[in-house]
């Protein structure tokens, strides 16, 4: 295995933005994969799905996280403090099989700023016979059914080792098996710790359409051409995207209107669209946000995450709104706008206290990405995500930690809240807290951790056939 470092190309990421995927091949050798599909045969017989133990019963596993070509991947997509978090699966498909319907994990959410990963691995060849995993490239930024089908079907093929990295929400499914052999996939889960400030890739290129240019993407659609370069800006750590603001020849009430006929597709292209406009289209589109109806509301987003900060004013409005979705809608929209969104925060954190939790969840998960560690919201902010750690709702204590794990860095505010969330009742909430003490790390917080990791230690190799 080399130990250069191993960096993406402008093309990749591009490729990555428009289909929703890339497929590296790692370094490891040929008899490395078939002791890691042996292994999971055995598990499988004797013991079932491992599970989120899939790491601890095949601590091999690890050396594919460490290969130069996955580092760089992960880094190039995440940025360099990307997370494995804590579920991960081996998903199997029996021989014959029928296959799956197509589908997104865990349900659509409105970004599509690449913050979450799905990570798949192969141990063994796999042609299209065998059900590899079946994507529909470019379906990452559809919420609805559309999405299943807004290109063809794509088998995710090739040899051993093989491992792809697909946006998190990636249309997909196991496709049928039509041989007499187990197929294995093992699916991880990254998620990225900072919000982008510059590229972190082999980056040469800026102009998105000289890259487009020199691409050989065929799933690459014109009409979403703005929102390829809005999300390849983000990606660039450029906030303030400067759009063209008369390029778009249709009038806001237009495309507004046509939310309610056209397809998602043309939909997707209205919304980026509106934000050419400018700061004059922010009281528009808050408004369309804000329908509680629910009709326009995740094209309000896309528009108003666009335009960014010019939008901010408008949105902490909504944060104090009636209605439990559009405030939970507002904050979810200044999380996604960024650090941009900074004199959001105070408002945002008022909502600590809301009786809704689907509201409480966003504000832990939006303070997270709004909030830098050199931010003068800070000490504050994580005061608030320390109290949120005892929240009755799941969800919000997960998006504390996870919150945490983002703006705490060598901070021991929180590490006594952290070290109770470490027996949570919430796997992911335990997971998290681990990591967030990890990140702080410090020495109470590495004390705090070891003392946790000592007595929590799972033996990979007891069983039923060997106790002790």
């Amino acid at each position: 295995m080399s130990n250069q470092p191993y960096l993406l190309t402008d093309g990749q990421i591009h490729d990555f933005i428009v289909n929703g995927f890339i497929t590296i091949k790692t370094d490891l050798p040929v008899g490395f994969n078939e002791e890691v599909y042996n292994q999971i045969t055995r598990i499988f017989e004797r013991e079932g799905n491992p599970g989120n133990n899939l790491l601890p019963r095949i601590p091999e596993l690890k050396q594919i996280f460490n290969d130069p070509k996955v580092v760089g991947a992960l880094t190039g997509l995440l940025g360099s403090s990307y997370y494995m978090q804590p579920h991960r699966h081996c998903h199997y498909n029996p021989p014959n099989s029928k296959g799956q319907n197509m589908h997104q994990d865990g349900g659509k959410r409105w970004s599509h700023k690449s913050r979450r990963l799905l990570v798949f691995y192969y141990p063994q060849d796999t042609p299209e016979e065998l059900g590899p995993t079946g994507i529909v490239p470019g379906s990452h930024y559809y919420n609805t059914s559309l999405g299943a089908n807004v290109n063809p079907e794509l088998p995710l093929c090739g040899q051993a080792g093989e491992v792809t990295f697909a946006n998190y929400d990636l249309w997909h499914r196991a496709m049928p098996n039509h041989t007499s052999r187990m197929r294995y996939m093992m699916k991880f889960l990254y998620l990225r710790m900072s919000e982008t400030e510059k590229a972190t890739w082999l980056h040469k290129e800026s102009d998105w359409k000289r890259i487009s240019a020199k691409s050989n993407s065929q799933f690459y659609n014109l009409d979403h051409e703005q929102m390829y370069q809005s999300i390849w800006k983000w990606h660039l750590g450029e906030y303030d995207q400067n759009a063209e603001r008369m390029y778009c020849r249709n009038s806001v009430e237009s495309l507004i209107a046509d939310f309610e006929i056209e397809t998602e597709t043309d939909c997707l292209t209205n919304a980026y669209a509106l934000s050419r406009f400018g700061a004059p289209v922010s009281p528009d589109l808050a408004n369309l946000l804000a329908n509680e109806s629910g009709y326009g509301q995740r094209y309000a987003f896309y528009g108003l995450t666009t335009l960014g900060e010019p939008a901010v004013p408008q949105l902490i409005d909504y944060v104090n709104h009636t209605n439990e979705s559009v405030r939970s809608s507002a904050i979810e929209t200044l999380g996604d706008i960024g650090p941009p969104a900074l004199e959001s925060v105070i408002s945002i954190r008022q909502r600590f206290q809301d009786p809704s939790a689907q509201v409480r969840s966003k504000v832990a998960e939006s303070l997270g990405t709004i909030v830098t560690k050199s931010s003068h919201e800070l000490t504050e902010t994580i005061r608030g995500l320390t109290r949120a750690l005892s929240d009755e709702n799941d969800r919000v204590r997960q998006n504390a930690a996870l919150a945490l794990c983002r703006i705490a860095p060598h901070c021991d505010q929180p590490i006594m809240a952290l070290q109770r969330a470490l027996v949570d009742s919430n796997r992911y909430v335990r997971g998290d807290a681990v990591h967030a003490l990890r990140r702080i790390n410090t020495p109470s917080a590495k004390e705090a951790l070891i003392d946790h990791l000592v007595t929590a230690r799972w033996c990979s190799l007891t069983s039923s056939e060997s106790t002790h």
